[in-house]
């Protein structure tokens, strides 16, 4: 099957920066500051993916209790 021929939508399973960077709702300079150093990469050649996991992973591990809930708990 030719790609043309292709006609469900395909899971993404990586992003390209801006992508990633609007999937976490941020400017890409935010997430190149805040979370780039942060998750893997993947590098081919001038290409730079980061895989959905890594993102997922980051949000969890970064993602915390308001304080009005800290505070209640």
């Amino acid at each position: 099957m030719t790609p043309s021929r292709v006609k469900a939508a395909v899971p993404r399973v990586a992003l390209e920066l801006p992508e990633a960077a609007a999937a976490l709702g941020m400017s890409l300079s935010s997430f190149e500051r805040n979370v780039k150093p942060e998750v893997r990469l993947i590098r081919r050649g001038k290409l730079v993916l980061v895989p959905v996991v890594e993102l997922e992973r980051w949000a969890q591990t970064n993602a915390g209790w308001t304080i009005e809930r800290e505070a209640a708990a």
